[in-house]
């Protein structure tokens, strides 16, 4: 059994806060909440927590509360602190990383961000989102066992897998268990930050036209492709396609389909196409419109469609977002039908 000692002291957090980091914790533990310090621990064994990583991104600091009955020890220098891959609780995985000889402060989440006490190399560990991640406080000596300092657990039960002690059985042989199996029914303490990375919002919207013929003959349909889509990297879930057909094209209407997990309205009609579509990375919306050319039309047909992406999601490139389509008139039928051919007689 790990001696408990309850924690009456408000928590100090010695950390900085950055925009694109995220604390990851099992506990609940709170400034001015109440915790047990566990200073049951001997040379060689560890305390550690289960993590899940909320992002792609890098571990790229640790934190551990360090606390002593009355909160006014001196520092204290422990083995390491070792971050591993998962495996099946509760033995950790493969290690990852390993910060060794870390100082720690009484009365502090100690945070750990370099592996080096020059704190000249800095703590980067790769990790998946919803990846589980181990990170583990090794002791170099036993805490005093009526005083502290040590690790601390909150009070309001404890996570199923997330929590392990890795206990030394005698003789040099060490084994990891649950904390429940050794009467820590808490979360401990240990935290690490994951830097998710800055959040592209810039999505590379492009519109392709083409029609069915380079031709039209007055009086006769015409039929457009009109291709919109999305490079990337976010998602345009409100992009405006907008195509307000010449007059000489009448009596539109159209279909809409989709690529890749875009969404469009299925169909519509009338002389202005005006759409909202929403338009994953890779996505596309494909319209087929079919209109009539009308009767005594003369010249070039010039047809235009634009796409224009909504907020939050920027366009970093605006060159592409209209395409146009030029028809000209079919030449006359010059054929000529006689009644027979060569001289007549």
């Amino acid at each position: 059994m790990r001696s408990a000692f309850w924690l009456p002291a408000a928590i100090a957090i010695a950390t900085s806060a950055v925009a694109t980091e995220v604390t990851v914790q099992n506990d609940s533990l709170m400034a001015g909440d109440n915790g047990a310090i566990q200073a049951g621990f001997v040379a060689g064994e560890k305390a550690a927590a289960w993590l899940t990583s909320p992002c792609d991104g890098n571990i790229v600091a640790a934190q551990i509360y360090w606390q002593s009955l009355n909160g006014n020890t001196t520092d204290e220098i422990e083995d390491s602190i070792d971050i591993y891959r998962s495996d099946a609780y509760p033995e950790p995985g493969a290690l990852a990383e390993q910060i060794l000889g870390p100082v720690l402060t009484d009365g502090f989440i100690n945070e750990y961000r370099y592996l080096d006490e020059d704190n000249t190399i800095p703590l980067s560990v790769p990790v998946v989102q919803d990846e589980t991640f181990v990170v583990a406080l090794t002791f170099l000596q036993a805490p005093d066992p009526t005083q502290g300092p040590s690790v601390v657990n909150d009070l309001d039960g404890i996570q199923p897998n997330s929590n392990a002690i890795y206990a030394s059985l005698g003789g040099g042989q060490f084994a990891w268990f649950p904390n429940s199996t050794l009467g820590v029914f808490g979360d401990w303490v240990i935290r690490a930050v994951v830097s998710c990375g800055a959040v592209s919002n810039e999505a590379d919207v492009g519109v392709n036209m083409v029609a069915n013929s380079t031709q039209y003959t007055a009086g006769e349909p015409l039929t457009y492709t009109i291709t919109v889509t999305n490079a990337g990297p976010a998602a345009s879930n409100s992009t405006t396609v907008v195509d307000a057909f010449p007059a000489a094209f009448t009596g539109a209407s159209w279909i809409c389909a989709v690529q890749g997990g875009a969404s469009c309205p299925p169909a519509g009609n009338g002389a202005v196409l005006a759409d909202v579509v929403s338009l994953p990375a890779g996505g596309a919306v494909v319209y087929t419109v079919t209109g009539i050319v009308a009767p005594g039309t003369t010249g070039t047909l010039t047809n235009s469609a634009t796409a224009v992406v909504g907020l939050p999601a920027t366009d970093p490139d605006a060159s592409n977002n209209t395409d146009s389509f030029d028809a000209n008139p079919a030449p006359p039928d010059d054929t000529i039908f006689a009644n027979g051919f060569g001289p007549s007689g």
